[in-house]
C-alpha cells in the first residue's frame, strides 16, 4: 500500500480558539493590550498628605477598573522635584504616572536647578481634584477679618510670620501673594510638611498660614485656630461662614491646591486617551467623590486640552509672582 501524506485539518472550533492566543503571542511586548501589567503612580511626597491621599484613592479605583494592580511609589524630596524627575525619566508607556500639586509649575520658576520641564517632559492627563486654601491665624493675633490682619501687618511691619509646608509649596506661594497684595513684610517660616507648621501655629510661634481645608477644620472646631477667608472662586460648603479672599476685598486673589495626573511626554496618544477616560470614569463614581470630599477636594476631570492650558496658565501665573515679588529659594 503506497504511503500517503495527508494534511492535518484542525477542527474549526479549535482554530477559532487558537487564533487570539497566536495573534497575541506574535505581538511585540510594547504592543500588548494596555494595560497588561501593574501600573505605578509616583507621589513626590511622603505618605500621609493630601497628594498622597488623592493618589491612593485614585489608584485604588483605577486598579478596579483596569484589572491591574496600581502601586503607589512615594518619592519625597526637594519640594517634589525628586519624584517628578523619577516620573519624567520613566518609560513612556503609560505604566508610570505622576500625581502632583502646583509645585510642579512653581518649582520651575522658583528653583535654580529643576531636573524637568513641565511642558516638554510631561503630558497632562487631567486635573484630578481642586481645593481652595484657607487663611488661618492664631487667635492671639487679634484679627477677626482679612482687613484687620492686613492692618496689623501694616502697623507692625516685619513682626508677623507665616508658616508653610515648605519652600515652593502652594501655601508658601499664597503667603507671598498676600504679602505682595498688602505690600508689607511678613516673615516666611518653611516647615517640612503641614503637620509641623500647624503645630507651631497653634503654639503661637508663627501667626498665620494658608492651609488645606482638611488640615485646618479640626482646629477651627476646637477654637485653637481662627479662619478668616478661603482662596477659591466661591465659598466652601464646610466653611460657609467664611468669605472668599475676593469677598474680603482682595480682587483676583484665587489660589487653588489642585492635583494633576501626568505621564512622560512620549507616552502614546492612545494610551494617554485610555488613562484619561478611566480617570474621568473613576472621578464620576460616588465612592471616589465621597472619599475626596473627606479631605475637602472637588473632583475635576477636565479634558486633556483644558488641563494642558490650565497648567500653562498656572506656570505663567506663578512665574510672574516669583519675578515681581523677588522670591528666592531659602
Amino acid at each position: 500500500m503506497p504511503f500517503e501524506i495527508r494534511p492535518f485539518r484542525c477542527p474549526v472550533p479549535m482554530v477559532a480558539a487558537l487564533l487570539p492566543a497566536v495573534a497575541l503571542a506574535a505581538l511585540p511586548a510594547g504592543a500588548q493590550p494596555f494595560p497588561s501589567k501593574s501600573l505605578r503612580i509616583v507621589v513626590p511626597y511622603a505618605p500621609g498628605g493630601v497628594v498622597d491621599y488623592v493618589g491612593r484613592t485614585l489608584g485604588q479605583k483605577l486598579s478596579e477598573q483596569l484589572g491591574q494592580s496600581v502601586v503607589i511609589d512615594n518619592r519625597g524630596g526637594a519640594g517634589g522635584m525628586v519624584g517628578a524627575e523619577v516620573a519624567a525619566r520613566a518609560g513612556a508607556d503609560g505604566y508610570t504616572m505622576l500625581v502632583m500639586d502646583p509645585a510642579i509649575v512653581i518649582n520651575q520658576s522658583l528653583q535654580p536647578k529643576v531636573p524637568y520641564d513641565v511642558l516638554k517632559d510631561f503630558r497632562t492627563i487631567t486635573i484630578v481634584t481642586s481645593s481652595p486654601l484657607v487663611l488661618a491665624i492664631n487667635p492671639k493675633v487679634g484679627a477677626r477679618s482679612v482687613a484687620e490682619l492686613a492692618a496689623i501687618a501694616k502697623a507692625k511691619p516685619g513682626t508677623l510670620s507665616f508658616a508653610s509646608a515648605g519652600i515652593g509649596t502652594t501655601p508658601h506661594m499664597a503667603g507671598e501673594f498676600f504679602k505682595s497684595r498688602i505690600a508689607q513684610d511678613i516673615v516666611h517660616v518653611p516647615y517640612k510638611g503641614s503637620g509641623p507648621a500647624m503645630t507651631d501655629l497653634i503654639a503661637g510661634n508663627v501667626q498665620m498660614t494658608f492651609s488645606s481645608i482638611a488640615a485646618a477644620i479640626p482646629f477651627f472646631k476646637d477654637n485653637r485656630l481662627l479662619g478668616l477667608a478661603t482662596t477659591g472662586p466661591k465659598r466652601v460648603a464646610a466653611l460657609s461662614d467664611l468669605p472668599t479672599m475676593v469677598e474680603a476685598g482682595f480682587a483676583g486673589f484665587e489660589v487653588e491646591l489642585w492635583q494633576g495626573l501626568f505621564v512622560p511626554s512620549a507616552t502614546p496618544k492612545d494610551t494617554v486617551a485610555r488613562l484619561h477616560a478611566e480617570t474621568v470614569k473613576a472621578l464620576g463614581t460616588a465612592e471616589l467623590r465621597a472619599a475626596l470630599a473627606k479631605v475637602g477636594n472637588d473632583p475635576v476631570g477636565n479634558s486633556q486640552s483644558e488641563a494642558e492650558r490650565f497648567v500653562r496658565a498656572e506656570l505663567a501665573k506663578w512665574a510672574k509672582l516669583v519675578k515681581d515679588a523677588g522670591i528666592k529659594p531659602q
